[in-house]
């Protein structure tokens, strides 16, 4: 059963939710500190954090759009072999889901801007090092993949949120 639905947000709104995760190599080399860091420092809220292996079965279904590519077969081993997990997060704030994705950088690092996450620290875009929401669709459905049971979202309040988010 999916919980998500009833850890309601609005687009475009404070409360606009994205599913953000450290893939294997962002782990294996010690990014997760600073990933997170870039989010805390924009002014995004951490709800949900786990750090998992996850099943073949959950990478199939979270890559699902990429089925038919040739290098979807290795990119399902690279998320479920164990050789390190996965952090996966749930980030709420303002305009997070588009935001978030420019934080990002493009898929390949290659031609990613430098200042984005992928631009200053990786180099190869089979380990790009972190998967990002691309949409409110995708946001939905991979919230709803990775922290589906209740409880697992925490809503809370930052005492800097009156400092970060206000339009006057």
């Amino acid at each position: 059963m999916n919980h998500f639905a009833n850890n309601v947000f609005r687009r475009g709104t404070s409360s606009e939710r994205t599913f953000i995760a450290v893939k294997p190599d962002g782990v294996q080399r010690g990014l997760v500190g600073e990933i997170i860091g870039r989010f805390e420092k924009r002014g995004y809220k951490l709800v949900a954090m786990k750090v998992v292996v996850p099943s073949k079965e959950l990478a199939e279904e979270h890559y699902a759009d990429l089925k038919t590519k040739p290098f979807f077969g290795g990119l399902v081993d690279y998320m479920t072999n164990g050789a390190a997990p996965v952090v996966a997060m749930v980030w709420e704030g303002k305009d997070v889901i588009k935001q978030g994705r420019s934080m990002i950088g493009a898929t390949n690092p290659l031609v990613a801007s430098p200042g984005s996450i992928r631009g200053d620290l990786c180099i190869s875009v089979g380990r790009n090092i972190i998967h990002g929401s691309d949409s409110y669709e995708s946001a939905s459905k991979e919230i709803g993949l990775w922290f589906g049971k209740a409880g697992e979202i925490v809503n809370w309040t930052p005492a800097i949120w009156g400092w970060t988010h206000s339009d006057n």
